[in-house]
């Protein structure tokens, strides 16, 4: 069955007492059993909910992968993963990567006694000479937040299997509707369940698949131990947005096309990062491992003095945090998403005060470059450029 009918069939028909159509949405927190050591296959609905265990379902179905689990956000997801590894334990994650999982590695969990590096993973022979004894998993963002840096999933994985240690892929950027890590060899998959995969910016969630039952027993006994768990409402919602995927990414990727050549022209932007492009560095890899580019670019303008102005001047697109919504949204990662890592790190790795980022979504494209480029014209007012 193709991506498209799974998606618009998500969570559809679970009800035989009623024949609903639409999955309704199971408030209840317990459950009846029907005689002593009987259940129905719900007891309490921190271990299981009926609307929660169809999205966890579609999930796995989508991502080609064992399991699905459901959290209350993108970053409850990530901490119940690491609880697999222990104190003395290696990670190695993209050295660009989002804000808030650089803050829960460096600031939650290194205390506890977790190691991390951070590498390009595009260089195959860094990571090769960055495995130690003690590595148990690598940690990949690809296309990575907020440069665009790809990597080679499927050789990422090899080498982990090849040293007996766990890929883990941060699949919130491109979805599993145009990228599937666990059928390029990772072992886990994670999402901000938030941006694309709700799409709309009401619902808060987190989503995790893995590709073994061995992991699905681990991950299920965190989940149910630490309770992060997503509630009904937020899961039907979650299975409403999810319907419309394959529409909106389409049209998602669409307009960033059209707007990362557009911003490629411009006088006041200096470079663009965007999968599609033709120079883009790792491009060939991205078309290898997936079916598209994505909704997301990033752009630097030519001086830092224009970024307040831009941000202030933009009417269609809202200067908020976040992704994946159907509004555009723009974010300046250096004082927000990515705010938490230290700025001399910001500035290697390329997330400079220069940087901004475009989450764009399924507006008329005319409307937002429109937007743009008033913006870009008010922000030379009283900018002295050189």
């Amino acid at each position: 069955m193709k991506m498209e009918t799974q998606l618009a069939q998500a969570g559809n028909r679970r009800d035989p007492s009623t024949g609903a159509v639409v999955l309704p949405i199971y408030h209840s927190t317990t459950y009846s059993h029907p005689a002593l050591g009987n259940s129905t296959g719900f007891d309490y609905s921190r271990l299981d909910n009926p609307t929660r265990k169809a999205l966890e379902e579609t999930i796995a179905l989508l991502e080609k992968g064992h399991r699905g689990f459901a959290f209350a956000s993108g970053m409850a997801a990530i901490a119940c993963v690491f609880n697999l590894f222990k104190p003395g334990d290696h990670i190695i994650a993209s050295n660009d990567l989002y804000g808030g999982s650089y803050r829960l590695f460096e600031q939650v969990l290194k205390p506890y006694g977790l190691d991390f590096s951070y590498l390009d993973f595009s260089d195959e022979d860094a990571l090769a000479e960055a495995i130690r004894p003690n590595t148990r998993a690598l940690f990949i963002e690809t296309p990575t937040n907020p440069t665009m840096k790809i990597c080679d999933i499927e050789a990422c994985a090899a080498l982990a299997k090849a040293n007996g240690i766990l890929t883990i892929v941060d699949n919130t950027f491109l979805t599993p509707y145009l990228q599937r890590p666990i059928e390029l060899g990772a072992d886990i998959v994670v999402h901000s369940g938030t941006k694309y995969l709700g799409g709309h910016n009401d619902v808060l969630s987190g989503l995790v698949v893995v590709n073994s039952q061995e992991l699905g027993e681990s991950v299920q006994f965190y989940q149910n131990s630490q309770g992060a768990v997503l509630g009904p409402q937020d899961s039907w919602l979650m299975l409403r947005g999810l319907k419309t995927l394959a529409l909106r990414m389409a049209a998602h990727e669409k307009n960033t096309r059209e707007i990362a050549q557009w911003l490629l022209n411009h006088d006041l932007v200096k470079k663009v990062y965007y999968p599609g492009l033709a120079d883009h560095p790792g491009r060939a890899i991205q078309e290898k491992q997936a079916a598209g580019y994505g909704g997301m670019l990033s752009f630097e303008l030519v001086s830092a003095h224009l970024v307040p102005s831009v941000l202030d001047g933009v009417k269609v697109i809202t200067f908020a945090e976040s992704l994946g919504g159907i509004e555009s949204l723009i974010t300046y990662p250096a004082v927000q998403t990515h705010a938490d890592i230290p700025k001399e790190i910001r500035d290697e790795i390329g997330v400079t005060d220069c940087l901004l980022r475009l989450s764009v979504g399924i507006e008329h494209v005319e409307d937002l470059i429109g937007d743009l480029e008033q913006a870009f014209e008010k922000s030379r007012e009283g900018v002295t450029l050189g």
